[in-house]
């Protein structure tokens, strides 16, 4: 006979300590979320901010990795992913949908070391991000090496998706990780520029425009000529013949 899953035994009677979650996160963000792993997360970072007593409230995403209460919330037996890859993919859902803010830090001239901070997408949170881009903050300065700095950004590759294409899958996630690793980030910026301005809002799309790029070398040209070009000089110009049976009209 099949061991019937452990349930939950109850709160206990001692008095317990609330967590403030803005009634927002349930008329505007909850309905948006469609990963568990990203709602499980978003969660989690409500009750670790609300641990936090100090006024700069922060998360840093090497405490979120090595969180054993948080990667075992993650661990799901219907889930193919292992618990760190589905935090992973929590972590750019939440950044993408603007729920967390994340702030890169380079933390080394020669290893070029990355430390990722959270800040949640509040008031305070936007006010504290555009201090410490600012250099203004002088909580952040106390607690970073006098080498680290802040990493120059451009919207990762998760947020220009949804930005301009749609929602997040793990599927679609793990190709965008490739497409990042295998193109320049100007090509992928100047690829999704395209695809927007011609309304072809499908990855795949997308994807067809940088292999063309690869395999046959990028035109230069300004983006003016460019704006100049008919429907069918882009799809000529960008578009694999391959690909022309797949490409949304």
């Amino acid at each position: 006979m099949p061991m019937q899953p452990k349930g939950f035994i109850g709160f206990p009677d001692a008095k317990m300590k609330p967590v403030k979650i803005p009634d927002f996160f349930f008329t505007d963000l909850l309905p948006q979320i469609d990963d568990l792993a990203e709602l499980k997360l978003t969660l989690h970072c409500f009750w670790l901010l609300n641990e936090q007593e100090s006024q700069l409230k922060y998360l840093r995403g090497v405490d979120l990795r090595n969180d054993e209460v948080l990667l075992r919330s993650l661990n799901l037996d219907s889930d193919l992913r292992t618990p760190q890859q589905a935090l992973v993919d929590a972590l750019e859902r939440a950044a993408a949908r603007g729920t967390l803010l994340k702030l890169e830090i380079e933390t080394g001239d020669e290893e070029k070391a990355i430390d990722d901070w959270y800040f949640i997408n509040t008031v305070k949170g936007r006010q504290t991000l555009a201090l410490a881009r600012q250099g203004k903050l002088e909580e952040l300065r106390s607690v970073l090496p006098d080498e680290a700095r802040l990493k120059v950004e451009r919207p990762n590759i998760f947020t220009l998706y949804e930005q301009n294409i749609g929602l997040l899958t793990p599927l679609i996630a793990d190709q965008l990780r490739d497409m990042e690793k295998s193109y320049p980030p100007d090509w992928i910026d100047e690829a999704f520029t395209i695809a927007v301005a011609g309304n072809k809002r499908a990855l795949r799309y997308i994807q067809a425009i940088l292999k063309r790029w690869e395999t046959e070398g990028k035109d230069e040209r300004s983006h003016e000529t460019r704006g100049r070009d008919s429907e069918a000089d882009l799809r000529r110009k960008y578009i694999p013949d391959e690909y022309s049976d797949v490409i949304i009209g």
